[in-house]
Protein backbone atom coordinates (compact mmCIF):
# COMPACT_ATOMS: atom_id res chain seq x y z
CA UNK A 1 0.00 0.00 0.00
CA UNK A 2 1.76 3.27 -0.88
CA UNK A 3 1.36 6.59 1.17
CA UNK A 4 -1.42 8.17 -0.70
CA UNK A 5 -3.80 4.79 -0.26
CA UNK A 6 -2.79 4.80 3.59
CA UNK A 7 -3.34 8.16 3.73
CA UNK A 8 -6.75 8.14 2.11
CA UNK A 9 -7.78 4.76 4.15
CA UNK A 10 -6.89 6.57 7.64
CA UNK A 11 -9.08 9.45 6.58
CA UNK A 12 -12.54 6.82 5.44
CA UNK A 13 -11.69 5.17 8.91
CA UNK A 14 -11.84 8.69 10.81
CA UNK A 15 -15.24 9.46 9.22
CA UNK A 16 -16.46 6.00 10.05
CA UNK A 17 -15.96 5.32 13.49
CA UNK A 18 -16.00 9.24 14.33
CA UNK A 19 -12.43 9.29 16.01
CA UNK A 20 -11.18 12.68 16.56
CA UNK A 21 -7.38 11.67 15.94
CA UNK A 22 -5.66 7.99 14.37
CA UNK A 23 -2.13 7.57 13.82
CA UNK A 24 -0.23 4.84 12.65
CA UNK A 25 3.34 4.05 12.47
CA UNK A 26 4.64 1.07 9.96
CA UNK A 27 8.71 0.45 8.81
CA UNK A 28 9.60 3.81 10.32
CA UNK A 29 6.71 6.07 8.24
CA UNK A 30 4.34 7.76 11.14
CA UNK A 31 0.84 8.80 9.68
CA UNK A 32 -1.33 11.24 11.69
CA UNK A 33 -4.60 12.23 10.98
CA UNK A 34 -7.08 14.51 13.01
CA UNK A 35 -10.04 16.51 13.18
CA UNK A 36 -9.77 19.86 13.07
CA UNK A 37 -12.68 21.83 15.40
CA UNK A 38 -13.99 24.42 14.75
CA UNK A 39 -15.11 26.87 17.27
CA UNK A 40 -17.70 30.35 16.05
CA UNK A 41 -17.99 32.92 18.56
CA UNK A 42 -21.49 34.86 18.17
CA UNK A 43 -21.41 38.67 18.10
CA UNK A 44 -23.24 40.46 20.83
CA UNK A 45 -24.22 36.86 23.11
CA UNK A 46 -20.05 36.36 23.27
CA UNK A 47 -21.47 32.08 23.16
CA UNK A 48 -19.26 29.59 21.46
CA UNK A 49 -21.09 27.38 19.62
CA UNK A 50 -18.58 24.55 18.15
CA UNK A 51 -18.78 24.26 14.44
CA UNK A 52 -18.39 21.59 11.69
CA UNK A 53 -15.29 19.26 12.28
CA UNK A 54 -13.44 19.14 9.27
CA UNK A 55 -10.62 16.18 9.02
CA UNK A 56 -6.95 18.26 9.02
CA UNK A 57 -4.58 17.70 6.54
CA UNK A 58 -2.72 14.69 6.96
CA UNK A 59 1.44 14.64 7.69
CA UNK A 60 3.63 12.08 7.13
CA UNK A 61 6.77 12.61 9.80
CA UNK A 62 9.33 9.91 9.26
CA UNK A 63 9.91 8.26 12.78
CA UNK A 64 12.28 9.80 14.98
CA UNK A 65 14.84 8.03 16.16
CA UNK A 66 15.37 8.49 19.95
CA UNK A 67 16.93 6.57 22.41
CA UNK A 68 15.58 7.94 25.87
CA UNK A 69 17.68 5.70 27.89
CA UNK A 70 20.94 8.09 26.47
CA UNK A 71 19.00 11.41 27.91
CA UNK A 72 20.24 12.67 30.97
CA UNK A 73 16.70 13.00 32.78
CA UNK A 74 15.63 9.73 32.32
CA UNK A 75 14.16 7.57 35.21
CA UNK A 76 14.34 3.76 34.56
CA UNK A 77 12.76 0.96 35.99
CA UNK A 78 14.46 -0.56 38.85
CA UNK A 79 12.75 -3.93 39.08
CA UNK A 80 10.56 -6.22 36.68
CA UNK A 81 6.69 -5.73 36.89
CA UNK A 82 3.52 -3.56 36.24
CA UNK A 83 4.23 0.07 35.74
CA UNK A 84 0.70 2.13 37.51
CA UNK A 85 0.55 5.95 37.41
CA UNK A 86 -1.75 6.09 40.34
CA UNK A 87 -2.33 3.99 43.69
CA UNK A 88 -5.63 2.76 42.30
CA UNK A 89 -7.46 3.17 39.10
CA UNK A 90 -9.67 5.96 40.13
CA UNK A 91 -7.04 7.43 41.54
CA UNK A 92 -5.66 11.01 40.06
CA UNK A 93 -2.10 10.18 38.62
CA UNK A 94 1.26 10.67 40.77
CA UNK A 95 2.62 12.88 38.45
CA UNK A 96 1.53 14.02 34.37
CA UNK A 97 3.38 15.67 31.79
CA UNK A 98 4.26 19.15 33.15
CA UNK A 99 4.47 18.30 36.83
CA UNK A 100 6.88 19.73 39.30
CA UNK A 101 8.91 17.18 41.20
CA UNK A 102 11.26 17.18 43.89
CA UNK A 103 13.95 14.55 44.72
CA UNK A 104 12.08 12.00 46.67
CA UNK A 105 8.27 12.51 45.16
CA UNK A 106 6.74 9.20 44.32
CA UNK A 107 6.28 9.19 40.02
CA UNK A 108 4.78 6.14 39.77
CA UNK A 109 4.34 2.35 41.16
CA UNK A 110 5.55 -0.84 40.22
CA UNK A 111 4.16 -4.17 41.30
CA UNK A 112 6.61 -6.78 41.42
CA UNK A 113 5.41 -10.21 43.13
CA UNK A 114 1.97 -8.86 44.19
CA UNK A 115 4.14 -5.80 46.29
CA UNK A 116 3.58 -2.09 45.20
CA UNK A 117 7.23 -0.38 45.04
CA UNK A 118 7.14 3.41 44.85
CA UNK A 119 9.68 4.40 42.65
CA UNK A 120 10.54 8.23 43.82
CA UNK A 121 12.42 11.08 41.62
CA UNK A 122 15.77 10.94 41.39
CA UNK A 123 16.43 14.64 41.11
CA UNK A 124 14.24 17.91 41.15
CA UNK A 125 12.25 19.18 37.71
CA UNK A 126 9.99 19.01 35.71
CA UNK A 127 8.73 15.83 33.67
CA UNK A 128 8.81 16.11 30.13
CA UNK A 129 7.75 12.60 28.95
CA UNK A 130 5.90 9.64 30.35
CA UNK A 131 7.18 6.64 27.97
CA UNK A 132 4.96 3.71 29.59
CA UNK A 133 1.52 2.90 29.37
CA UNK A 134 -0.38 2.71 32.64
CA UNK A 135 -0.90 -1.41 33.56
CA UNK A 136 1.77 -2.46 31.21
CA UNK A 137 4.58 -4.80 31.99
CA UNK A 138 7.85 -3.21 32.15
CA UNK A 139 11.78 -4.23 32.19
CA UNK A 140 14.17 -3.72 34.47
CA UNK A 141 16.06 -0.62 32.98
CA UNK A 142 14.10 0.28 30.60
CA UNK A 143 13.24 4.30 30.17
CA UNK A 144 9.50 5.29 32.36
CA UNK A 145 10.24 8.84 32.24
CA UNK A 146 12.26 12.00 31.42
CA UNK A 147 12.02 14.39 34.31
CA UNK A 148 14.24 17.28 33.45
Amino acid sequence: MNEQDLIRELAKLLDETKLTEIEVEREGLRVRIARQSVTHVLAGGGIAAPGLSMPAPAAIVPAPVLDHAQHPGVVTSPMVGTAYRASEPTAKPFVDIGSVVKAGDTLLIIEAMKTMNQIPAPRAGTVTQILFEDGNPVEYGEPLMIVE
